[in-house]
């Protein structure tokens, strides 16, 4: 290769590098501007993430602290205290009528939370919580075997509700007749993490009345 190529092979090189460089400074603020909206966007949607997590589940205490409360006025006080908009308020409605029919008209009630229990549309939690408050509200209406189905299936480790629902599997037990059975399903009920002070001393109270001893049992 001549010196004259050698030379015209580094002048185009050179108006190479100078037309990248003349590029990058005229729309490298485009990149620039992408990245951002990248990140951004990102950090956006796990702000949203959070925030949406964080408000399911003060809706969803807030649901359980009113369903915890020992008297039916107290509960339908509580869930009306409950702030919630879309279909969150929809199945506050929902469980505010139950609660209000359950004097008057159980079956009412039932249907009412029959229909939220088997709306697929309905995110699975609220299913939940219908299909509990069911349970606990129709009592005798529904077969024995029909309540232990649906809340053996609320009970499955790990569940927001597992722990109301063994609650009413030890009633069922009692209801049942099968006093050892209940004790026995106490005693392990009192052994869950994160039991409410109102669940835990509820009981108690059942294990003594089916002549269990807590303090011996767990002191």
């Amino acid at each position: 290769m001549s010196n004259a190529d050698s030379f015209i092979d580094e002048v185009n090189e050179e108006l190479k590098r100078d037309r990248l460089f003349a590029a990058m400074r005229k729309y490298g603020w485009i990149a620039v501007v992408g990245v951002v909206l990248i990140v951004g966007g990102a950090a956006y949607n796990e702000y949203r993430k959070a925030q949406m997590t964080a408000e399911s589940q003060a809706f969803g205490d807030g649901i359980l602290n009113a369903l915890d409360t020992d008297d039916a006025a107290g509960r339908a006080e509580a869930l009306a205290a409950i702030d919630a908009e879309g279909a969150r308020a929809g199945i506050l409605s929902l469980l505010l009528g139950a609660a209000e029919l359950m004097a008057d008209d159980r079956e009412g009630a039932l249907a009412a939370l029959s229909e939220v229990e088997n709306n697929p549309e309905l995110p699975a939690s609220y299913r939940q919580i219908a299909a509990l408050k069911r349970v606990i509200v129709g009592g005798a209406l529904i077969p024995l075997d029909e309540r232990r189905a649906t809340l053996q299936g609320l009970s499955a480790p790990g569940g927001a509700f597992r722990p109301l629902a063994l609650e009413q599997l030890v009633l069922l037990d009692i209801e049942a007749g099968d006093r050892e059975a209940a004790l026995e399903q106490a005693r392990a009920l009192l052994q869950e993490p994160d039991l409410t002070d109102g669940l835990r001393r509820r009981v108690v109270q059942m294990i003594v009345v089916l002549g269990g001893d807590p303090l011996a049992d767990f002191g």
